[in-house]
This record gives structure tokens, sequence and C-alpha cells, in this order.
């Protein structure tokens, strides 16, 4: 009996040591934000069994943020409202800049492809071809994407307008900012003559709702840009990070009935899965922003802003160039 007591004792005791930990990492919140694609009320709906999952392999409590522009979560997490985040590349840049972020992993298309397009949208029944759409002859009401959006702004303004000296506030009759979502209905329903979009937002309603695609058509297409990253705050306990790591280095990879269940919420998302990355992976839209900053300043004729930029922007591929030579082919 006397042994039976000690027994007890000694796993009671092995209990008071283990136990906190094990709550802590149950009742701990994590904060992560979701980038405004599209209505939060669609995201919600989609994103949920995911956080559902995202809950379970980490033991957190995983408490979403819609914000309604990328500002609103470069800020949230400025001020440590957030823990991490799906950003557009150059609202994870301003994170990284601002907010004390990290990249830690980026996201790839549910097809495979690395990589999508910003595109320029015009209703299908219209006749408008690029060249009518830059005469900015200010009688063309534009969309235009959220001023931190890389397919939807940065892309259009540096290997678009920019090049051509095109300011579109002076270009049209109407400059208006939306998400993705809004600017290709917009464009399909005739509200918009022309606006920016991408790749991904296009193929993902044309999953939902080909009829929509159908009243829309592209005019322009961007060079490839990378995919979204995935940042999180640098001073987030090493713990946590190692558990959000393993979830989405995991999740949706490998075979079987729970992979292939997991690959089809992220679907409904348009994204693949998640690949392991660090702040390099933000070096290509660096360059877009020193580029489009160049272009500027090679167009108002200012010489020392032209030199400015130019050092800028050659700083930037030197260090594409030095890691292209490190990274194994």
């Amino acid at each position: 009996m006397k042994c039976l007591t000690l027994l007890r004792a000694a796993l009671a005791a092995a209990l008071l040591v283990t136990t906190p930990s094990l709550v802590l990492a149950q009742a701990k919140t994590v904060n992560f934000s979701i980038l405004a694609t599209e209505s939060s009320t669609s995201l919600q709906s989609f994103w949920a069994p995911i956080i559902a999952d995202m809950e379970k392999q980490t033991g957190y409590k995983i408490k979403p943020f819609y914000g309604s522009n990328y500002t609103a979560l470069i800020e949230a997490m400025r001020f440590k409202q957030t823990d991490l985040g799906w950003f557009s590349n150059q609202s994870g840049l301003e994170a990284v800049r601002r907010s004390g972020g990290e990249v830690f992993v980026r996201t790839f298309d549910p097809s495979g492809r690395d990589g999508y397009r910003s595109l320029i949208i015009v209703p299908a029944k219209s006749t408008l071809t690029l060249d009518q759409v830059l005469k900015c002859d200010k009688s063309l009401n534009f969309g235009i994407g959220d001023a931190k959006s890389t397919s939807g702004t940065l892309a259009p303004m540096t290997y678009l307008f920019a090049p051509r000296g095109i300011k579109p506030t002076e270009c049209f009759k109407t400059v208006r900012s939306a998400n993705h979502q809004a600017n290709l209905f917009a464009v399909a329903r005739g509200v918009l003559d022309v606006a920016t979009n991408n790749s991904t937002a296009v193929n993902l309603q044309k999953d939902r709702d080909p009829s929509v695609n159908d009243a829309i058509r592209i005019i322009w297409s961007s060079p490839p840009l990378p995919e979204d990253p995935i940042v999180w705050r640098k001073d987030l306990d090493p713990q946590v990070k190692a558990r959000l790591r393993k979830f989405f280095e995991s999740y949706g990879q490998g075979t079987g009935p729970e992979a292939a269940r997991q690959r089809a919420l992220l679907s409904k998302v348009s994204i693949g899965g998640f690949k392991p990355a660090d702040n390099s992976h933000l070096l290509p839209v660096r360059e877009m922003e020193a580029t489009e900053i160049y272009l500027v300043a090679k167009d108002e004729g200012d010489a020392a802003k032209i030199a400015a930029a130019q050092k800028v922007l050659a700083g930037i591929q030197a260090e594409r160039k030095a890691l292209a030579g490190r990274t194994p082919k």
C-alpha cells in the first residue's frame, strides 16, 4: 500500500511539471492576418477549416484578422496586434521594414506554377486596345489595386506606366482603388472601362463562376511575379515559431486522403502549399520598387534623384546576382 501511495505521489508530481506547458500551448492565442484579395465574408468561409487545422496541429488558438486593406495588416503587425500573416510581396516588404517582420515561408500555385502575373483587363464587349488605354485622353474610368498591392499597383506602374512617363491620376477620367475581386466584377459589369488584376484572381474566379471571366478580356500581362510570402514577427517565441513552421511546411504535403483534403482547402484560396523562404524572397519586389523610383526620377529629369535611384537599383541587382551565385542549380 505504501509503495502504491508513493507511486501515485510521483505521478502527480510529474503531472504538475508537464501540465503547465501543455495548458499554455492550448491556451495561447496566435493572431494570423489574411490579405484582403476579396470580401472578408468569402475569406472567412474559405479560411475557417484551414485555421481549424492550424489550431489542431499547433495546439494554439488561432485568431484570424481580416484587414480591409494591406496597410491595416502592416500596422496591425507593427503594433503587435498580429503575430504572423499572409501578405502580398510589396505589403510583406513593408511589414519587414516597418513592423519587425520576417519571411519564413511562401506560397506556390495549386497548378505547381511558380509565379503569377499582373494583368490589365477590360470588358469582353469593349473594343479597347492597350494603345487606346495608354493614349491618356482622360476618357476612361480606371480601377487600380491597393497602394501596397504588388500586382494591382507596383507591377503595372513598374512595367507599363512608369516607363512611358504615365501617372494614372493624370491619364484617366477617374481612378478607383479596390481589391482584385472588386475590380474584376466592376470590369465584368461595365462599371469600369479598364482595371488592374492578376492571373491568380482571374483563375480563381474562373473556377467559382466562369461567367464572370467570360465578361472580361486581358489586354496586358506582366513578367512573372514571385508568389506571396507568409511573414511572422521576428520577436515571436522560438517555440511558437517552430510549431508554426512545422504546420506550414507540412500542410497539404505528401499523399493520402488527409493531404488531399488539405490541398483541396488551400485551392479555394488559390494556394497549392508552402515552401521555406526568407527575406531574400523579397529581392525581386525591391528591384521593381527601385526601378519605378528610377524611372520616375528619369522622367522628372532630376539629376540628383536619378543618381540616387541608380545607386539603390544597382545595389539590389548586385544582391540578386550574389544570391543567384550561391543558390544550387
